[in-house]
């Protein structure tokens, strides 16, 4: 290495080389005009959201089973601070059925959100699409050319769905868009790894009440009085503490 070469002429102190080498790895100017042999990555940019709604993206899951009502594609439209989605079945991609539902189904149940993400899909960088942002004064924004990684959070989401998809539906996969809903309850009300709580949680406050709780109950929401906590204590505790004492009878030592 010429730059090591040079150094080492002149001066001299421990870890010289990995000093060296570390120095001639960072530097930007001389990588972007000798252009290294390995291409390399920008750094990735933290984007802070202030509130649920203020930034939203969308993007088309296709193709689908031809469903009995005749969609065939699912309009899917998340919030990247509570992390709710909506996922909406559509008969077709054009951009008149996408502006539509997401004015009537999103707009009107939620906000005119601060800033629009999508792909580069012609249906959301179409005439019609950036005269509605236009016109709400939304800031519509687009990922980079043939990366549809740098939309995330909406490519996990889809490979989510068709995963759930295909566990729920029928023989002939013609009912996929009646059981879209059942799987979006399941997704609101589970954990996201991102934020640590349920989707339900960041927006309402709140957990979900599911189907599985009217079969095993769960603990209220509101506290108990201190005379009603006693009294359940005294009829529950003690009973299953007892039961539990006999079930791990067998493994204590006998004398």
């Amino acid at each position: 290495m010429k730059s090591l070469q040079k150094v080492r002429e002149r001066f001299y102190w421990n870890n010289v080389r990995s000093d060296v080498e570390k120095c001639c790895r960072i530097c930007d100017p001389c990588a972007a005009r000798k252009g290294p042999k390995k291409r390399t990555r920008g750094k990735l940019q933290l984007y802070n959201v202030g509130a649920p709604f203020e930034r939203i993206t969308f993007g088309i899951l296709d193709p689908l089973p031809r469903s009995s009502d005749g969609n065939n594609n699912i309009l899917v439209v998340m919030d990247y601070f509570t992390k709710w989605p909506e996922a909406y079945p559509i008969p077709d991609q054009e951009v008149s059925t996408d502006a539509e539902v997401l004015v009537q189904h999103w707009i009107s149940r939620f906000r005119v959100s601060l800033q629009l993400h999508s792909d580069q899909g012609r249906n959301f960088d179409s005439a019609v699409c950036k005269r509605l942002c236009e016109i709400l004064d939304i800031d519509k924004t687009r990922t980079t050319a043939l990366h549809s990684q740098s939309d995330g959070m909406v490519e996990r989401f889809n490979r989510t769905i068709l995963n759930s998809l295909s566990l729920l539906v029928s023989s002939n996969q013609q009912d996929w868009d009646k059981k879209l809903p059942f799987f979006l309850l399941a997704y609101r009300s589970a954990v996201h790894e991102t934020t640590g709580y349920s989707p339900s949680q960041m927006l309402f406050g709140r957990d979900l009440r599911l189907p599985a709780d009217i079969l095993f109950s769960r603990p209220p929401d509101a506290p108990l009085a201190p005379e009603e906590y006693i009294e359940k204590l005294s009829s529950h505790g003690w009973r299953k503490c007892i039961i539990w004492l006999r079930k791990e009878s067998a493994w204590l030592p006998r004398r």
